[in-house]
């Protein structure tokens, strides 16, 4: 058996610089992990895939890219061997976090170990591009640019533990319709990633906060204007810099250390959605317990 915590992802930028053949968005964007994890807890089987989860919001199916990534597995290596896999879900469902992304890469790593497969990590990396967008960021993990499809992974100077307040107001945000909209409307907002960049590289947390950016943001908070009032209300707490993440709806205010974070946060007003104090990490995923494979 073997027990991993799979890490949230936030994105400091994320442009949408075209289409890409396939219908696909071409993509540029700062991703960073952040200590807000799920629990999955893996014991191998002869055979058979089986999902359990302690969230109704989960699928246990197909359509969850836990199962999607552990077939991927089987199909590509011919291994017939099985798993139990039991996902205890924490990351905010459908909010921009990545939490899907992160337990389908916790589980192309766990299960390339426990059916003794060998794959390597571009191996691995090549087969989380299948499974979504933002898998092969959640594999890596830390602080990274992602370009094409989120495929394309330049690792980035870590940067220090900086606190984060993520809200999550209780929305259903469609990333498809997003999207959509984004085609329509065209807003024309693109963050200054090469700014970013060197702020990273400069370890300059004020300059990092001073270039978030998320081009996908005019669409949600036209669409949902709460993400507006979330915004502004993280401005108004004293967090040093707020951006949407991914096609929303949590938004994040970036703190100089978890302490700063959790003053920011105290001073929100709890109706405004799910409030959690984390901080950026170096890791995505992290081995919390360990027994002998069966």
């Amino acid at each position: 058996m073997l027990e991993v915590l799979a890490r949230a992802k936030i994105n400091l930028t994320l442009d949408v610089k075209g289409l890409l053949p396939g219908g696909y968005h071409e993509l540029e964007t700062v991703m960073q992990s952040v200590d807000l994890c799920d629990r999955l807890v893996f014991t191998p089987r002869s055979r058979g895939l089986e999902i359990q989860t302690d969230s109704e919001l989960i699928p246990s199916g197909p359509e969850n890219l836990i199962y999607r990534a552990a077939e991927l597995l089987q199909k590509v290596t011919g291994c017939r061997r099985g798993a139990h896999i039991f996902l205890f879900k924490n990351i905010p469902v459908a909010a921009g976090l990545g939490g899907g992304s992160a337990d389908a890469a916790a589980t192309l790593v766990v299960l390339n170990e426990l059916w003794s497969l060998g794959l390597s990590r571009d191996e691995l990396l090549m087969l989380a591009s299948r499974v979504g967008a933002d898998v092969p960021f959640c594999l890596m993990g830390g602080t990274v640019l992602a370009r094409g499809k989120g495929e394309l992974i330049t690792p980035l100077k870590p940067l220090p533990p900086l606190g984060v307040v993520l809200v999550t107001p209780p929305l259903a945000v469609s990333t498809a319709q997003i999207y959509r909209e984004y085609d329509r409307l065209l807003p024309g907002v693109h963050p200054d990633t090469s700014a970013m960049v060197a702020a990273i590289e400069k370890g300059d947390a004020a300059a990092v906060a001073a270039f978030l950016g998320n081009a996908l943001e005019p669409v949600t908070t036209t669409l949902y204007p709460r993400v507006n009032a979330v915004k502004e209300a993280l401005q108004a707490a004293g967090a040093l810099g707020v951006v949407m993440s991914g096609s929303g709806p949590t938004v994040l205010g970036l703190c100089r250390d978890e302490e700063e974070a959790r003053r920011v946060a105290g001073r929100l007003d709890p109706g405004l959605g799910r409030i959690l104090c984390t901080r950026l990490c170096r890791q995505s995923i992290e081995l919390a317990v360990r027994e002998n494979k069966r």
